[in-house]
């Protein structure tokens, strides 16, 4: 007998469920490409840096905000800059000569577009300097059921890539049930992504414990899970990195290394 989509969801859920329950403890492994954790109540401000995405996505950021950006990754040494991908060639000529990874977000904010102008944009932010990609899945395929579309949607992008660059897949985990994370994570899993990420920071909501806890048991241990969205010090930095986060995406990075008040929403 032939499953109906509905079906098979539900299969796939009470499956995953089943294995979270037998499995509680989650794994700490990092990926490659991802800075290797230690225990949270042992982290320096220098080496939380190398966990941060820092990160300037704002559609009025002007391009003194975006030196300024490049001018702190520098100072800090955080591990990533995460812009969009018309200022990707911009910010990669900035950090020429550095360790600073280049990141691009892709499909950003709303993640719904045709996958092939999502691969378009993808290849072209490589072109131009990006090292790591944060693409958004299609939500709201994601919500129709439609695990095929979602799929193939991270399959695009991810066929544009180079063997060398790091595909971080955003859930925007405020808009989902938890079913509808855990099937995301699983499409991920299925399609051997870097990373799964929590948020845009646009989407009404960010990063929670609960939600980083969970993802990181659907992943397991050889797959990132980046927390973004309302990190905005150093106490929940840790806190997400304890949950099992070995990335920070954060516009607030320098007020989570100084203490200083925290810039910008995201």
């Amino acid at each position: 007998m032939v499953m109906d989509q509905n079906e098979l969801v539900d299969k796939i859920v009470k499956e995953v469920l089943a294995r979270l329950k037998t499995h509680n403890e989650s794994g700490q492994a990092a990926p490659a490409g991802a800075t290797p954790q230690k225990p949270a109540f042992d982290i320096s401000t220098q080496e939380m840096a190398r966990f941060i995405d820092h990160t300037l996505l704002k559609p009025d950021a002007v391009f003194a905000q975006f030196d300024q950006l490049c001018e702190e990754a520098r100072k800090y040494n955080f591990y990533s800059v995460c812009v969009n991908s018309s200022k990707v060639a911009y910010v990669a000529k900035k950090l020429r000569g550095t360790s600073i990874k280049v990141c691009s977000v892709v499909g950003f904010p709303l993640g719904d577009m045709e996958k092939r102008s999502k691969a378009f944009e993808a290849r072209t932010a490589i072109d131009h300097g990006a090292y790591e990609l944060d693409m958004v899945l299609n939500i709201g395929a994601l919500k129709s059921g439609n695990l095929k579309l979602v799929e193939e949607d991270i399959r695009a992008v991810k066929r544009a890539m180079r063997s060398t660059t790091l595909l971080k897949v955003i859930l925007e985990t405020s808009l989902l049930s938890e079913e509808e994370k855990i099937l995301a994570c699983e499409i991920c899993k299925k399609v051997e992504v870097d990373f799964v990420k929590t948020s845009t920071g646009f989407g009404g909501g960010g990063a929670t414990v609960a939600d980083i806890q969970l993802m990181r048991r659907v992943v397991g241990p050889h797959i990132g899970v980046k927390a973004s969205g309302g990190v905005r010090d150093f106490a929940t930095a840790v806190a997400m990195i304890k949950a099992g986060a070995n990335r920070i995406g954060t516009a607030s990075s320098v007020a989570i290394i100084t203490g200083a008040q925290p810039q910008g929403s995201y």
